[in-house]
């Protein structure tokens, strides 16, 4: 225990880069939500990658950071820059077939004011061919030549996973520290995972109009030896929405809620009794007293 190296990555970049992504790779689990719309992650999530008297590395991943309009906007970007404070390593993410955008700048600007070891991830690697890849990432090194590690990756084929983790640790320091138990792959509560479960299966299922307004609320959480019962309000802020999700003759509603107890079930090894409302909250995201409420807390940074 006394030689186990053990320290925090945060894992940072835009929208939609393949963040979440990345970590149920490594962690070989699922601990964020994953879909095709940006702004899928709204909070902070920790995953904790195990390898026993050896090492322990306390992912933390963020929330993209964005040009936000909205109380809750702001929220995420100041609780994924929050995130970098104190990091041993972060890894920057940004993908092989996108443009480097004023997005990726703003994040380069702020991370290079922490004392972390910065390593250019560049996601999506299997999107581009050989020559594109490389062309990516010379135009990188031309905006900025600091980074002690640039690492082309794609999370889908597990292409360069293995090697990344390996220069992630040869930076963490010798602590003799395990942060969290050896069993313990995340620190989020049950009803964290219940809530985002529900919101990921809503973006898989739902237009593009819904995504960004859209929250979970758990009313009642009751859990016995052999199954779990629960209450959710969907909330979101317009009539036309709560219709969407409901559906014709609650067809939408129901499929959610079928959906998303199946995953559940799957993730606590429990039958699971889910019952969800649809309630209308206008303007729900610029209210600092429900994004709170809905389990956004600013006082968290």
């Amino acid at each position: 225990m006394e030689k186990i190296k053990s320290g925090f990555v945060s894992i940072v970049g835009r929208p939609n880069v393949g963040k979440s992504t990345f970590l149920n790779s490594v962690l070989k689990r699922k601990i964020s939500i994953v879909t095709n719309k940006a702004q899928t992650t709204r909070n902070n999530i920790v995953g904790v990658l195990n390898s026993k008297n050896e090492y322990q590395i306390v992912f933390v991943d963020t929330p993209g950071i964005h040009d936000h309009k909205h109380e809750l906007g702001k929220y995420m970007n100041k609780s994924a820059l929050y995130a970098t404070k104190g990091a041993d390593v972060i890894l920057f993410m940004a993908p092989a077939n996108e443009f480097i955008g004023e997005n990726d700048n703003f994040i380069l600007r702020a991370i290079k004011e922490r004392e972390a070891d910065i390593f250019l991830i560049i996601s999506k690697s299997d999107t581009v061919n050989n020559e594109k890849l490389l062309s990516k990432i010379d135009e990188w090194k031309k905006i900025y030549d600091g980074f002690k590690e640039i690492i082309p990756i794609s999370s889908i084929n597990n292409n360069n996973l293995d090697l990344l983790i390996s220069k992630i640790v040869d930076k963490l320091p010798i602590t003799g520290i395990e942060y969290y138990p050896n069993d313990v792959f995340t620190n989020q509560p049950e009803r964290f995972i219940v809530r985002e479960t529900i919101r990921e299966e809503i973006l898989i299922q739902t237009e593009e109009e819904i995504p960004h307004s859209v929250a979970i609320l758990i009313e009642q959480f009751h859990e016995k030896s052999s199954i779990i019962k629960i209450m959710a309000s969907i909330v979101v802020e317009r009539d036309s929405q709560k219709g969407i999700i409901i559906g014709k003759q609650g067809s939408k509603i129901k499929s959610i809620g079928t959906a998303a107890r199946l995953k559940l079930r799957s993730i606590f090894g429990k039958d699971f009794h889910l019952e969800l409302f649809v309630k209308v909250e206008k303007k729900w995201r610029s209210s600092p007293s429900l994004i709170k409420k809905l389990g956004y807390d600013k006082d968290s940074y």
